[in-house]
């Protein structure tokens, strides 16, 4: 049924957003000359390698510096690029990736494979069904490129303060999936971009209908500042990356 779900909601998708992401590509093309998409190696279900489309928000052959993690004051992403990043619109394309099967509307977010080389032997569970284009962390960490803004080295940053909370959302939903589920979550990453608090604390009120533990349910709400935690599956936090 999920796979029906997702097939069903990317392709209508598509076709209704098919004039919009049309003009998307051509401004960026008209931008610097070169390809509207950025095809990114990720890493899906039971570890095989897949290319995810993108819009591409950065310049031409951005990843070639070796950082992973994308800060919102990152000097590779373009002009146009800052407000398709500030409205997800890079992700929509991603929809292509649904119907190819390589991902689920919701899941946990695929990774780098310079990332899932890091997992704990229990974050490897986030490997055992589809990534996905949303879930219980993009919601929480919509605003990933704000929290790493300005660090020297975001890629250790993002391992030590979002990580060990994305993993654990990830796997709460890996253990809590259904279609009602990615329903909600849906619906709720749509209300984020427009009222992320809003969008929070429903959130934090369908994690606790579903059993999660009181602290995962407060870093969802975003309150306090994030300080380094080790992982799932470890006791401390990354040192290196």
């Amino acid at each position: 049924m999920k796979r029906l779900f997702d097939t069903l909601i990317a392709a209508v998708a598509l076709i209704v957003l098919a004039p919009f992401l049309t003009l998307l590509m051509i401004l960026i093309w008209f931008q610097d000359w070169h390809s509207p998409l950025y095809i990114a190696n990720r890493v899906g279900k039971d570890g095989k390698a897949f290319r995810m489309v993108k819009l591409r928000s950065m310049v031409i052959n951005a990843d070639k510096n070796g950082v992973d993690s994308t800060a919102a004051d990152d000097v590779r992403i373009t002009r146009l690029g800052r407000f398709i990043r500030q409205f997800k619109l890079d992700e929509l394309t991603q929809l292509w990736n649904v119907l190819m099967g390589h991902i689920s509307l919701v899941g946990p977010r695929p990774n780098v494979k310079a990332d899932t080389d890091l997992y704990t032997l229990e974050e490897q569970g986030l490997l055992s069904i589809r990534p996905g284009i949303t879930d219980f962390s993009s919601i929480v960490f919509s605003d990933e490129g704000d929290i790493l803004a300005g660090r020297d080295n975001p890629d250790l940053v993002y391992n030590q303060i979002i990580r060990p909370w994305k993993s654990r959302l990830g796997l709460f939903y890996v253990k809590n999936s259904n279609l009602m589920v990615d329903s909600k979550l849906i619906g709720l990453t749509i209300l984020a971009i427009f009222n992320k608090k809003k969008s929070l604390q429903y959130l934090a009120k369908l994690l606790a209908d579903l059993g999660a533990e009181e602290k995962l349910i407060k870093i969802c709400l975003r309150e306090d500042e994030l300080t380094p935690y080790p992982p799932p599956g470890a006791n401390e936090v990354v040192a290196l990356r």
